[in-house]
């Protein structure tokens, strides 16, 4: 039996990735070790790069791992070896209590954060609560669902959760790593979908992917675009451009939801009298934890949503990450560890 594994990690803050072989972790009690097969590059693996919540350093990134359960701890109940699961952004939410719900973040002591309170995905192996684990469909494949753990989940959740009826009109800013899954999911639960880019170059991917309407942010106004067809009840911000959207609250319906699924580096800057005046909101949401990835994943299957990857060898981890980052790829990057 082998005692090391290959991973790619942040050796020092603001350093690339380095591929070492370091010792297979051993679950304690209450934990699980999961034969990581696959896991998204994801944005917010940069926090983890550049310690941005605190993290120590050397330090596995990866909060979007599919696998199996390989070993599990001493009073491990939930799960046996061999079962299909993910661990997405939340590696500490136990779903044991109402904090949990409260404020994801900062919860409790297991609050954590995978990839960042402990290594995480971009490894042949992690160790995790057994209560973070989401099980995953038996006909989703490893390299499918890692990107549905965290850039699935945010965006399925955060528009299931709204109350927002069928039919209604809703708009995605962006198509990109999100936007793109966003589409997907808001035409699979019937709403008129609208997307917002700048450019002529995405329209017909945006109506590939369920978009009935297709706005170029760069030659309209899309406020004034989204009012000509009532006015949107529900926008979702999936391009972290806080200039791209500023504008869009003006472009909701009375009573409608501009909600953040991204975070733009710059301020918003919005008229308190554009929310005032028509009872608009404006709104974030983060990810979700086991439960809701579940619901992602299940949705996803019955209706095919999947997001479009890029897979490369663990061995290129670096090249994944660049890529991602400097906003090359379409639309997701995924590591492939055990085939």
């Amino acid at each position: 039996m082998a005692t090391t594994m290959k991973c790619a990690r942040f050796p020092s803050k603001g350093a690339p990735l380095e591929v070492v072989d370091v010792p297979i972790p051993t679950p304690g009690k209450g934990q699980v070790r999961m034969k990581v097969y696959a896991c998204g590059v994801c944005h917010s693996d940069s926090f983890t790069q550049y310690g941005g919540m605190g993290n120590p350093f050397p330090r596995i990134p990866g909060h979007e791992a599919a696998g199996q359960v390989d070993v599990v701890g001493e009073g491990v109940t939930r799960w046996k070896k061999g079962d299909r699961v993910g661990l997405g952004w939340f590696g500490g939410n136990c779903g044991s209590c109402n904090n949990c719900r409260q404020d994801e973040l900062v919860c409790c002591e297991k609050g954590k954060v995978s990839g960042i309170s402990f290594d995480g995905g971009y490894a042949e192996y992690l160790v995790t609560d057994e209560n973070t684990l989401a099980r995953l469909p038996a006909d989703l494949s490893y390299e499918d669902a890692g990107p549905l753990m965290c850039a699935g989940v945010t965006v399925f959740n955060s528009m299931n959760s709204q109350g927002v009826k069928a039919g209604s009109l809703v708009a995605i800013q962006g198509v990109g790593g999100l936007g793109h899954l966003a589409i997907q999911y808001a035409n699979k639960m019937g709403f008129k979908v609208v997307a917002l880019s700048s450019g002529d170059d995405k329209a017909a991917l945006a109506k590939e992917l369920g978009a009935h309407v297709y706005i170029n942010t760069s030659s309209q106004d899309p406020a004034a675009e989204l009012q000509k067809l009532g006015g949107a009840r529900l926008i979702i911000a999936t391009a972290p451009h806080a200039a791209a959207i500023n504008p869009l609250v003006k472009g909701l319906a009375v009573g409608g939801k501009l909600l953040l699924d991204a975070v733009p580096q710059e301020p918003l800057s919005i008229n308190a009298l554009d929310l005032i005046s028509t009872k608009r909101s404006v709104g974030g949401w983060a990810s979700g934890d086991w439960r809701d990835s579940e619901d992602a994943m299940n949705f996803s299957v019955l209706s095919g949503v999947r997001a479009k990857i890029e897979v490369f060898p663990l061995a290129k981890a670096q090249e994944a990450y660049t890529r991602m980052m400097d906003n090359k790829a379409r639309f997701r990057c995924v590591l492939q560890m055990h085939k």
